[in-house]
């Protein structure tokens, strides 16, 4: 398995809805790929400031545990919309404490089952979330801001061989379908 896939500044990624979560592993099924992990239960903590600053300037700060596979990240996406950097951490209780005292405060805390599957240079990711749905992205993370288009094609090629076009396209965040769901 290549961890080379999470590494880079920037991600390219579609999201679409899933009809069917069954008929898309179905299809999976049938393409080469590699498994990174299956259904782990992915806990989301998003800070933002008492202002609401990483907001406004389009940003996003998110401390993510996974189980049972025990990967635990600090992710910082924007200002752009194709920027992302994640790194590993090894103590997320620490960590949100650590934010917590700068001054930082926890906006929303979501929780999905993940599931990631590597399809040569790149990941596809299933989530399912209570109440939302079943999705899955595909997705690049590159240093080369010059390939993001390219990227971007390839990964609509790839997604339409399940079938998947702009129709079930989902531009929303998943912290932004989870505040509108319940706010």
């Amino acid at each position: 398995m290549n961890n080379d896939h999470f590494h880079g500044k920037y991600e390219v990624e579609l999201k679409y809805r899933l009809v069917s979560k069954a008929n898309f592993l179905e299809v999976l099924n049938h393409i080469p790929h590699e498994i990174m992990l299956q259904d782990n239960l992915e806990s989301d903590w998003y800070f933002d400031t008492p202002d609401k600053a990483l907001y406004a300037q389009n940003k996003s700060l998110c401390i993510r545990k996974m189980e049972p596979s025990g990967i635990k990240l600090w992710i910082v996406k924007g200002p752009e919309a194709d920027r992302c950097e994640a790194t590993n951490i090894n103590d997320e209780i620490t960590a949100i404490s650590m934010l917590k005292t700068m001054g930082y405060e926890v906006t929303l805390k979501a929780e999905k089952v993940r599931s990631i599957y590597f399809v040569g240079k790149f990941h596809i990711t299933v989530d399912s979330l209570d109440g939302i749905g079943d999705f899955a992205e595909f997705a690049i993370m590159t240093d080369d801001e010059l390939m993001l288009s390219t990227y971007k094609s390839e990964l609509e090629t790839l997604a339409n061989r399940f079938g998947l076009t702009k129709v079930a396209l989902q531009n929303k965040s998943y912290k932004q379908m989870i505040m509108e769901k319940y706010s």
